[in-house]
């Protein structure tokens, strides 16, 4: 059964995020170092939080894996990744990991 591993931003008043930094850089990294083990990748910069209403996220990304054990791969491989996060933002991100239902 494919599992998701979501990496949420929050938006906090001190919070900083590099969202050009993300793209070129950290998500590159996340594709040399996780890519092999990924079935896909989604990324979604946050604009509102609905009409009228600041985005309460600066950046969800969603990786699908075919299994578990194509996740546990990859968490493995992601000590250059994990050491990136420094370089982009000042945020701690939130972590989701869950069965894909739709």
């Amino acid at each position: 059964m494919p599992v998701t591993l979501q990496v949420i931003y929050p938006v906090s008043d001190d919070s900083t995020f590099d969202h050009d930094y993300y793209a070129a850089t950290h998500m590159a990294l996340v594709a040399e170092h996780m890519g092999p083990h990924i079935s896909s990748t989604l990324v979604t910069k946050g604009l509102a939080g609905g009409p009228d209403v600041p985005a309460p996220f600066h950046a969800i990304a969603s990786i699908v894996f075919a299994d578990g054990d194509a996740m546990s791969a990859a968490m493995g491989a992601a000590g250059p990744v994990m050491a990136d996060i420094a370089n982009f933002t000042n945020i701690d991100p939130q972590i989701l990991i869950g069965e894909t239902i739709g």
